[in-house]
């Protein structure tokens, strides 16, 4: 199997693609981030296409470098070479039968934005113009909140319970996903602003720093505790559907 990567937008696409589909046949808990990663992927370029950001090339530029940081670290992983630290053990967790979706989703936000993004900004930037990508930056912020809402509606599927807890405490998006969303993509922005102005000889250090405190956090998500950990398995026998189908559920949010 070779290592991918995308030159355009298209490409990234079809590669999610492959990633998902591959994933559905082996009934692989890998293709349940990149199946959420494929929707956010098109309404990036849905956005491009209407003139949403202020300067699409750089956008597309941006989620071509981004998204090839997780094709490699996928693709490296699955011809058994290394990928970095918190990717292998977020593709080693996600062959777990216990955890349950919202962990998968987190593991690849944790691994994808805590650490790719930042360098993905740093890298169609320089420390005089990453100013002027944070308007862009944050209409994807935007973009990944309407896409949450669909993402509550497709968990209430797999696991009917969750509308009973809705009901009580609000949108799973506000407990839980969108936070960590949110707190993640702050923490990214402030990492692109110091990575950019790093040196070409500091950076891979920096990296490997970064790639170490992002695993983590990847391990609090897969075990966050004796309680929380066992409420998760009780969640995880009601949910319902094959690997495969939750997969599918998944691509399903508008």
């Amino acid at each position: 199997m070779e290592i991918k990567q995308a030159t355009t937008i298209e490409e990234v696409i079809q590669f999610l693609d492959e990633v998902i589909e591959i994933a559905k046949q082996e009934e692989k808990g890998i293709g349940m981030f990149a199946s959420l990663y494929r929707e956010v992927t098109l309404k990036i370029k849905e956005g491009i296409v209407k003139g949403n950001f202020q300067d699409g090339a750089r956008m597309e530029k941006l989620d071509v470098i981004f998204a090839n940081r997780y094709l490699r670290a996928y693709f490296l992983y699955q011809t058994g070479q290394k990928p970095s630290s918190c990717w292998e053990f977020a593709f080693q967790k996600s062959e777990e039968y216990w955890l349950i979706v919202p962990q998968h989703l987190l593991l690849g936000i944790n691994a994808h934005v805590n650490l790719d993004l930042g360098i993905a900004c740093a890298l169609v930037s320089t420390t005089e113009n990453i100013g002027s990508l944070k308007s862009d930056y944050d209409q994807i912020n935007a973009i990944l909140s309407e896409l949450l809402i669909s993402v509550e509606k497709s968990m209430c599927v797999i696991w009917p319970g969750l509308t009973f807890i809705l009901k009580i405490s609000g949108r799973i998006d506000n407990l839980f996903i969108d936070f960590s969303m949110k707190k993640a993509r702050d923490g990214a922005w402030k990492f692109a602003n110091e990575f950019v102005a790093l040196n070409e000889d500091a950076r891979e250090p920096e990296i490997q720093e970064r790639d170490a405190k992002i695993t983590q956090v990847a391990q609090f998500v897969s075990n966050p505790g004796f309680f929380t950990s066992t409420l998760f398995r009780f969640i995880r026998l009601f949910e319902r559907g094959t690997v495969a189908e939750k997969i599918i559920e998944l691509g399903k949010i508008e």
